[in-house]
């Protein structure tokens, strides 16, 4: 059987109605379920890294209704609807792509998304309240993505290192303030400049084309399978409890699962 996207809108009406919805669906705000957005946002990213297209589609479906929900509260309190979630999305793409809906024409993809940005900064301008080069950059992000966003904007003004090279010199400064902090014994100052340590390292992943968030979520993935590696290589030397061991040891069990997965 087949459904749609009407179908799913009266789902979530009935599930929000006020005598004989879902109790839970019913209590929920914009407020409440902003996070569950942002996991069914990750859980999409999650699928798609794992080339797992089965369990992606249900993630898009999860992804769907979140939207399906906001617009729901949004028509309860008449600010608006589904359609008008459309409707807004559609004007928006069309007046953002005049290369493919209009006459117009750009030499080359970087002449593109500067009509892109140009056309965003307009409609910022329009809205009269955001006039800076970093506005509307959402709070929300992860910091790794915000920072490589804030980078970017400054960089078309020319606020931007001509290459990896000065970023790079520019984290071995800040590490040096992370130790002086440290030495002066200052803990607000340590996650300043650890703070700082990080945006420089953003900068140096930038430069080099790299994307800061997933290069970390690679490096997370490493660690995690071989720490998982490392666990299995002490229990079949009867080492059950880790806490047991001393660093050394553990070092040295670490040094050999980086050895066996180099080999293999």
């Amino acid at each position: 059987m087949s459904h749609n996207i009407e179908e799913l809108l009266q789902i979530m009406a009935c599930l929000r109605d006020p005598r004989k919805g879902c109790p839970w669906d019913r209590k929920q705000t914009w407020e409440s379920i902003a996070p569950y957005t942002i996991e069914e946002a990750y859980e999409v990213a999650d699928a798609i890294e794992a080339k797992d297209f089965s369990e992606l589609k249900n993630e898009l479906g999860d992804l769907l209704f979140q939207v399906v929900f906001y617009a729901q509260m949004g028509k309860e309190q008449g600010l608006f609807d589904f359609d008008a979630i459309v409707d807004g999305i559609c004007e928006k793409m069309i007046r953002r792509h005049p290369h493919v809906f209009a006459d117009a024409e750009h030499e080359d993809d970087a002449a593109l998304k500067e009509a892109w940005e140009r056309e965003k900064s307009r409609e910022r301008a329009h809205k009269g309240t955001r006039t800076s080069v970093l506005a509307g950059v959402a709070q929300a992000l992860p910091a790794l993505v915000r920072s490589d966003k804030l980078q970017k904007r400054a960089a078309r003004v020319g606020f931007d290192w001509p290459d990896a090279g000065g970023a790079m010199h520019k984290v071995i400064e800040e590490l040096g303030e992370v130790q002086d902090a440290i030495d002066n014994r200052s803990p607000q100052a340590v996650v300043e400049e650890v703070g700082d340590l990080l945006f420089a390292a953003v900068n140096v992943a930038r430069l080099l084309g790299v994307d800061a968030e997933q290069a970390l979520r690679r490096g997370n993935r490493k660690f995690e399978r071989r720490f998982q590696q490392l666990e299995r290589h002490l229990q079949h030397s009867g080492q059950e409890d880790l806490r047991q061991l001393t660093l050394q040891q553990l070092e040295q069990a670490w040094q050999q699962v980086k050895e066996k997965e180099g080999n293999a």
